[in-house]
């Protein structure tokens, strides 16, 4: 897609923003309508005007690893080549991936709660991984609910479309900041202490990293399938970066997905009320299927390969605070 010329005089002629002042590359309006678009088209996110300055900073790297000279030049190049690499990588760059373990930590009981009434074996899905602290958790949960033995069957499916984050959420490795405001049973339980070279680090425990695959998906797809059905799954803090038909059609999508009676876990700025009528809300920000699942989709998705990571040596008594 190419910019006119009028709309080419009218960028150049557009005042410069405050901040803009600078920087490495021009950056038009033409140029944010268009990114705005692609990645409307290609993950279904929709960019809000105040994200401009976020989408020059993150993209003008891309620019720079291309060596080209200009928003106009990246995009072009973008779209005629159409190279899955380079679409991976404007994606990954537009994606946010801001996360913790147990955060909006009141869906944790809830999932602790109901786990054991289902049948077994127990599956989640957490539809927007990030980088592996919600889905570990998700897995640390299952374990104190459903007991070692329990658990050994429930599994975790973790998606995500950016890759990037998804290869940290494989090797299961951490700061040790990101993990010092857990109890100390949990720490002691659920990971590993670096010593050494990975002073500072810790990692999850093998029993917890067994129950958790990981798997690159993009939810606008129109033909993902999976190979199971789920007892809950976990889309939190995800919708906010779609608009509401976007929504209502990753939605319907999960509906077949569920099993009978399952949950749907929202972020806390979330509200699908409005959105579809095939889920009722059952308390903050959890909703529960309204009508029986219709059947799981047919299994063809490969399973994302096994995480590599960098070997840890665990001391005795686990990790202290």
């Amino acid at each position: 897609m190419m910019a006119t010329r009028a709309q080419q005089r009218t960028d150049r002629a557009e005042p410069v923003r405050s901040g803009e002042q600078g920087r490495d590359f021009e950056f038009t309006s033409t140029d944010f309508t268009r990114i705005r678009e692609l990645i409307h088209r290609s993950a279904g996110i929709s960019l809000s005007d105040h994200k401009r300055d976020m989408a020059y900073s993150r993209l003008a790297r891309r620019l720079r690893a291309r060596g080209l000279d200009s928003f106009r030049h990246y995009l072009d190049l973008l779209e005629a080549e159409n190279d899955p690499a380079e679409w991976e990588a404007f994606t990954n760059a537009l994606t946010t991936n801001l996360t913790a373990f147990f955060r909006e930590a009141h869906h944790f009981p809830i999932l602790a709660d109901f786990a054991p009434r289902r049948a077994q074996p127990v599956s989640v899905w957490c539809s927007a991984a990030s980088t592996g602290e919600e889905p570990y958790s998700i897995a640390m949960t299952l374990i104190e609910a459903l007991g070692e033995t329990g658990a050994r069957q429930a599994t975790v499916l973790a998606t995500d479309i950016d890759t990037q984050v998804l290869a940290k959420a494989e090797a299961g490795m951490y700061q040790f900041d990101q993990v010092k405001h857990l109890s100390p049973e949990r720490l002691k339980r659920f990971f590993l202490k670096g010593t050494g070279a990975h002073a500072g680090l810790v990692k999850v425990r093998p029993q917890v990293r067994a129950m958790v695959r990981f798997e690159q998906l993009n939810l606008t797809d129109r033909d993902y399938q999976l190979r199971t059905q789920f007892d809950a799954i976990f889309c939190r803090n995800v919708m906010i970066y779609f608009d509401k038909p976007t929504q209502a059609q990753v939605l319907s999508r999960f509906e077949p997905l569920m099993k009978s009676g399952g949950l749907l876990f929202a972020g806390h700025s979330e509200n699908f009320t409005y959105v579809t009528q095939a889920f009722k809300l059952r308390g903050q920000t959890v909703y529960e299927l309204t009508r029986d699942a219709v059947g799981a989709r047919t299994p063809t998705r490969a399973a994302a390969s096994a995480a590599g990571g960098t070997a840890m040596s665990a001391v005795a008594s686990g990790v202290t605070v």
